[in-house]
């Protein structure tokens, strides 16, 4: 699983981390990921079966076309309405083909971890007006949630519940043009196996302006906590600290620090942590960390390498020991999705698709928190993405409230509609009328 998601992953964090730039700022790729994923899945509900399958080639190809008029030209306004509606678009996003991402997603959701809290929902405007005939709802993770769109204080009570309080508000507002809409959640709250220790802040070192802002800082503990120089290809000389959640049956959570040179883009930095993340969860020792005995004493923007005589028992006589300074933190940030390359386009016209309803626009959105300390770390997103249709322009409506106060005629006809459309006997044929003058209180059963 680590393997297969990994690579999609690290790609798609990258596309969006660029697309919020370089200030302070936390967010889920996994959470948008997911949300991606979730709606590839409905894709396996709209693929030909059996003997129908023969045809499917020409069934895309009309399918493609009538999606290209109903619903990827009315959201994008582009030419790329053919590439969406036959999932093209979604593939670029999310880096692997739909039915891969589709079954990474349903063994994550359906297989939780013990200390990342996860959820997911599908909730529709109206549900009598879709189309449960495709089996879409069959296709989706078991845990899903599925059912009417809440309210923005049910979308809101949702964030909370699913992420311990940590989310308190979803991440967009509901209008009365959102036809469905479609939420991830992730949280999770842990405590170090080995807490830091406390040091002053001027541990930092004399080139960090946070040495003076600050009065303390962490500082790793003597064992349990990994730290490391590492040459990589798109940061250079980088510097790591892994700290491990305490495990719960068998399972933990490393949270690993990345540190380039201050001139080294944002991008750069997150790609090369993404790529060192691979080989963190089995604490394998990072490919490409640099010994000490090939680095120059002294100070650098990133580390003071010093040298003193010691008893040990390495094999050569020569020992290497890290530690690390780090800065408390924590932050809170809202991400729109809505760029192309996020997928979200996409996502939305696949999944109006499988549930058979026309949408004109959409909107997708990420709020996430995080906070980094002695004791612990405890993080959350929920991710959520709307498919929507126009609304008739503003005009003027008139509400009469009719009043049955005075002596009124009932008359009770009967129906008789058929399964061909045809009309039976009985059709129209009035069986029951009244002429009502004493009218009776309501009964205290009723009230």
């Amino acid at each position: 699983m680590t393997t297969d998601l990994h690579g999609p992953l690290s790609a798609y964090a990258e596309r969006l981390h660029a697309t919020i730039g370089d200030r302070h700022h936390v967010a889920s790729p996994l959470g948008a990921w997911l949300l991606l994923a979730v709606s590839a899945a409905t894709t396996e509900a709209a693929q030909p079966t059996g003997p129908d399958a023969a045809d499917s080639d020409a069934a895309d190809a009309d399918a493609a076309d009538a999606d290209a008029a109903s619903g990827p030209e009315a959201v994008t306004g582009s030419d790329a309405a053919a590439r969406y509606a036959t999932g093209e678009g979604l593939v670029a996003a999310l880096g692997t083909d739909l039915a891969s991402a589709a079954d990474v997603a349903r063994v994550l959701l359906d297989s939780p971890h013990p200390l990342v809290a996860s959820a997911t929902a599908l909730w529709l405007r109206a549900v009598r007006g879709v189309d449960e005939s495709a089996g879409w709802r069959a296709t989706l993770p078991a845990t899903t949630e599925v059912g009417a769109l809440p309210d923005q204080a049910g979308l809101d009570a949702w964030a909370r519940e699913n992420t311990d309080g940590l989310i308190e508000t979803f991440p967009l507002k509901v209008r009365p043009d959102v036809v469905f809409a479609l939420a991830s959640a992730l949280a999770t709250r842990i405590s170090w196996a080995e807490p830091f220790d406390v040091t002053d802040a001027r541990a930092l070192g004399p080139g960090s302006a946070w040495a003076g802002d600050l009065r303390q800082a962490l500082r790793s503990p003597s064992h349990g906590h990994r730290s490391a120089i590492v040459a990589t290809e798109r940061a250079g000389d980088v510097i790591v600290h892994a700290a491990r959640a305490q495990a719960s049956e068998g399972a933990g959570l490393v949270v690993l620090s990345v540190a380039a040179a201050p001139d080294v883009p944002a991008s750069d930095v997150l790609a090369a942590a993404y790529r060192l993340s691979a080989g963190a969860a089995d604490g394998a020792q990072p490919a490409g960390q640099r010994s000490l005995f090939d680095l120059p004493l002294g100070e650098t923007p990133l580390w003071t390498l010093r040298e003193e005589p010691v008893r040990t028992r390495a094999r050569d006589g020569r020992e290497e020991r890290h530690q690390a300074v780090l800065p408390c933190w924590s932050a809170r940030s809202e991400h729109d999705l809505t760029a192309e390359t996020l997928g979200f386009e996409a996502a939305v016209v696949t999944l109006a698709r499988a549930l058979g309803q026309p949408v004109q626009g959409f909107e997708a959105g990420q709020v996430a928190m995080a906070r980094y300390g002695r004791y612990g770390f405890e993080a959350a997103a929920v991710t959520g993405m709307f498919g929507t249709v126009s609304l008739p322009p503003e005009g003027v409506a008139r509400t009469a409230e009719l009043r049955f106060g005075h002596p009124y005629a009932v008359v009770a006809v009967a129906t008789d509609s058929r399964a061909d459309g045809s009309t039976g006997p009985w059709h129209g044929v009035p069986v029951f009328s009244a002429w009502v003058t004493e009218p009776e209180e309501l009964p205290d059963a009723e009230r």
